[in-house]
């Protein structure tokens, strides 16, 4: 029963179907119904008896085709699944041989705000599992407010963990826009200052620019496309480094804990009149909740406050 479904001829289909409707058939009933020859008639019987569709004559009767035939499609269906498995292990082994000999399949140059832009959506709508980002002050392709890609990942399970440099919070709308993205289930964290603009998905391509602040403005923005290499991996954790001494963002939690987001502010090192300014308020007003905040922890001065909130796990 080695043979496949798609190997019986069609005379063989035809006799297996007249077997079907006679109940049992000789050589001479087949013959007669079928046109055929008395010999051509008892050859095609023995071959779907061999075949399992039929039992032995003189009076053949048909046999389940699910049966006769299943154990061969299984077996054709899992040397299908494992010749697939074998072709994706070799494309995979060419891909990783092939970027190792060349270096234009490590990395890709890119040229201009537009095609960074729709490189850094694409990037982000084919991520799995997670988004690295170093987010400087004066995004060259893309402002916060503008990703929306980023609400459709975390909403599919993306996760993402962001590092802002302080003077980028105090830019218009981009707290509002880091707050709810923190209400998706962002991660965000802050530095006084970040080494290089970075995007990083699923450690397996990395976005970074090439033009240096300083430069902006004499062409069009360029990045490199970062595949996976040493340079990749050397690259994740720079990102691990920074994360790991960053100061957590932290969105208020309701009315039992309202200044979480101040303290998050505070702690990063952002001024009283910035943190007044984004957080629609007056300074004396965050004056009076940092002093409360430092009742509450039991200390009389600003640094003994950070101390604490770090102490406590306030953030």
């Amino acid at each position: 029963m080695s043979e496949r479904l798609d190997l019986l001829t069609t005379r063989e289909q035809h006799a297996y179907r007249l077997l079907v409707r006679m109940s049992g058939a000789t050589a001479a009933d087949l013959a007669e119904q079928d046109g055929l020859s008395a010999p051509e008639a008892a050859q095609v019987l023995e071959s779907l008896h061999r075949k399992g569709l039929a039992t032995g004559g003189p009076t053949f009767h048909a046999l389940p085709a699910d049966v006769a035939l299943g154990d061969a499609l299984l077996r054709e269906q899992q040397a299908l699944e494992s010749a697939r498995r074998m072709v994706a292990s070799l494309s995979e082994e060419y891909r990783s041989n092939t970027r190792r000999r060349s270096a234009e399949h490590l990395v890709e140059i890119v040229v201009g705000a537009q095609p960074l832009r729709d490189r850094l959506r694409e990037m982000q709508d084919s991520a799995e599992k997670e988004i690295l980002w170093f987010c400087r002050a004066n995004p060259i392709a893309m402002q916060g407010p503008e990703n929306t890609e980023e609400n459709s990942a975390l909403e599919r399970g993306v996760r993402y963990r962001a590092i802002y440099e302080r003077e980028l919070l105090e830019k218009p709308g981009e707290l509002d826009s880091i707050v709810e993205a923190m209400g998706l289930g962002e991660q965000s964290r802050t530095l006084p200052a970040l080494p290089v603009r970075l995007a990083i998905a699923d450690h397996r391509l990395a976005i970074c620019p090439l033009v240096p602040d300083a430069a902006r403005g004499v062409g069009p923005p360029t990045a490199a496309l970062i595949r996976p290499s040493e340079l990749l991996d050397a690259l994740v954790a720079l990102f691990e480094s920074y994360w790991d001494r960053a100061t957590p963002l932290v969105p208020d939690g309701g009315t039992e804990e309202p200044d979480r987001l101040l303290l998050s502010l505070f702690v990063s090192g952002m001024p009283d009149k910035s943190i007044a300014t984004q957080l629609g308020v007056s300074r004396r007003t965050v004056q009076r909740r940092l002093d409360r905040l430092m009742d509450i922890a039991g200390v009389d001065t600003r640094p003994g406050l950070a101390f604490q909130a770090a102490r406590r796990g306030w953030l």
